[in-house]
């Protein structure tokens, strides 16, 4: 069945990402299916939790509207490529991870990403692996999306609103912090960095 999505969003999507690749094409299709689940965010009314911080958080937060910036997107980083999303004024919530798929890279894909990580491909390597690549990001877009995820229960409560807290000077620094991201010691509201930088580690 493959994606519902059009070429003009899809290029938009790898726009904002800066390339493409099949993390990111992951993303995408996670995405379509948030949007069936809960919908689009338009401010806060949706939240999502990513268990990651890797390429397919973009998509999502370039198609469903849930934004690091918002602070409707809250990064808690597991390593699992898995999103909850939670819509407020119905209290719906759901937990979409991928299906586990047998052999889903090939050994070759392996030793390539491990030696591009290292920047040691060849040029010939180089143009392999990209096809590899190209390969695993358009069978992901052309899968169906119940063949991908799983859709469950989400594993926690709803986070809260974004905060919006005062901001003071920093002691040491003089740069504004928010007051509830702020340590003291010694009877000096520090910065965390400058925190770290004054508290004789054990």
């Amino acid at each position: 069945m493959g994606t519902a999505l059009n070429q003009k969003t899809l290029e938009a999507v790898v726009a904002f990402h800066g390339h493409w690749c099949p993390g990111l094409a992951m993303g995408v299709r996670l995405a379509e299916l948030a949007l069936c689940e809960v919908g689009h965010c338009g401010d806060e009314e949706i939240v999502a939790v990513a268990e990651s911080d890797n390429c397919a958080v973009d998509a999502v937060q370039f198609l469903t509207g849930c934004t690091v910036g918002k602070g409707n997107l809250i990064i808690r980083n597991v390593g699992k490529t898995a999103f909850s999303f939670y819509r407020r004024r119905d209290g719906k919530a759901v937990r979409i991870v991928p299906r586990p798929q047998p052999e889903e890279q090939s050994d070759a894909y392996r030793v390539f990403q491990v030696r591009s990580n290292a920047g040691t491909l060849s040029d010939d390597e180089r143009r392999a692996f990209a096809e590899l690549r190209d390969g695993r990001a358009r069978a992901l877009m052309e899968a169906d999306l119940e063949s991908l995820f799983l859709v469950g229960p989400v594993l926690f409560d709803a986070p809260p609103h974004a905060p919006m807290e005062p901001s003071r000077l920093c002691e040491a620094c003089g740069e504004k912090v928010m007051e509830t991201k702020m340590r003291l010691h010694r009877g000096r509201a520090l910065c965390q960095d400058c925190f770290a930088n004054r508290v004789p580690r054990s």
